[in-house]
This record gives structure tokens, sequence and C-alpha cells, in this order.
């Protein structure tokens, strides 16, 4: 069994139950749900929207290898009603957006998937709520905690 974290978005329509289906449908099709963060409220990162988005972080036990995680969670989103995903750093309001951040301690990068997630370190909404379920486990590139991480993300943005 892997222990896979999995970051949660929306910004359209009834987000609070956009992430718990998300999270039911998760549990039901990829494993069983160990850790689910609380839920924050944050702004729109890389793109202009009037819709706030909610966030949060689940842990996963699974027995799916890191590709078959990712094409469950891209069904999952589609079934919500997400019609596309950000292409080339190009955002938009979602339903639901779910990033396969870490799984384990694997690195892996392939044309489909990157892993741990890049752009993870540099994106609060997805730190705060990780560091809460995972804040003593070490990314696997950086050799630092979530904790770590979230922290000096936190004291980067005092500094600005």
């Amino acid at each position: 069994m892997a222990k896979v974290y999995l970051g949660l978005g929306t910004n359209m329509g009834d987000k609070e139950m956009n992430l718990r289906t998300a999270v039911q449908w998760i549990n039901d099709r990829i494993g069983e749900v160990t850790s689910l963060s609380s839920f924050y409220e944050t702004a729109p990162w890389g793109f202009v929207s009037d819709n706030s988005f909610l966030n949060g972080a689940v842990c996963v036990k699974t027995e799916l290898m890191p590709l078959e995680v990712l094409h469950r969670t891209q069904a999952i989103e589609r079934e919500l009603g997400r019609t596309h995903k950000s292409v080339n750093g190009v955002y938009s309001d979602r339903i639901i957006d779910i990033d396969l951040l870490l799984y384990e301690d694997v690195v892996m990068q392939s044309p489909e998937l990157t892993l741990p997630h890049p752009l993870m370190t540099e994106r609060g909404f997805v730190l705060e709520p990780l560091a809460e379920i995972a804040r003593e486990v070490v990314h696997p590139v950086r050799k630092q905690t979530i904790g770590e991480l979230y922290s000096f993300y936190k004291a980067m943005l005092k500094e600005e």
C-alpha cells in the first residue's frame, strides 16, 4: 500500500459540496482516505477571477501506481464537470481540481506526470492544508518536511 497526497481545489458552484464529493469518490475509486485537512478559502493563483477558491488536501492509502492514480483523479474531475485542464500556465475557473502532490517518496518525470508536484512548494493554498495532515512528511527532492517548507513559504511572504 502506498501513501499518496492529493491537493483539492474548487471555485465554482457549491464549493464545499464539490470537495466533499471529490473526497468520497477518491475514497471509493482510488483508496482509503486516511486524512482530510480543513478547507481553506484562498484567492485565485495564476489568473484573475471574481471567485475565491476552497482548497484542501487528503492522504490516501492505495494499491494503484502513480499513473493509475492520475488517470482516476482526472476521471473524477471530468465526471464532476471539469471541462478542461490548465495548459501552459493558463488557468481558469474550475468546478474541481485534483493534483497528485506526493506518492510515497517517488521522484519521477514523464510527459504525463511529474512527482513530486513541481509547483507545490510555491503555492500556499497547497502547503497550508498539506502541512495540516502531513507536517512530518519529507519532500523527496527538497529533503525538508512539509511543515518546514510551509514555514519557509510563510516567511518569504512576510519579506515581500
